[in-house]
């Protein structure tokens, strides 16, 4: 059965491997990382908001149940996947304009 935990980390590693394929290399740029970090917080803040209430409540079968605070460690890794995709489409769209 395939479940949140093994769709995120195949997001991950899709985006690290596409990463590297599109030459955006941001994970290499410090910029990046600092980016990441503030958003970081901002994540905090309203998914521990949403999964304290709880407004959105997980089904611990489909999901590894560690949690940061409320917050399943999937989510964050979601997140990273999810705006880091964005990001390479963003910088390899941007550079094609040029």
């Amino acid at each position: 059965m395939i479940n949140y935990t093994n769709l995120v980390i195949a997001s991950v590693i899709f985006v690290l491997i596409l990463d590297l394929l599109c030459k955006t290399n941001l994970i290499f740029k410090k910029a990046f990382w600092n980016f990441w970090a503030i958003l970081f917080v901002i994540l905090i803040i309203v998914n521990g908001y949403l999964t304290w209430r709880p407004i959105v409540i997980y089904n611990s079968v489909f999901f590894s149940n560690i949690r940061f605070f409320t917050i399943p460690v999937e989510d964050f890794f979601y997140g990273f996947s999810l705006v880091t995709f964005n990001l390479i489409i963003w910088e390899t769209l941007s550079r094609r304009k040029k």
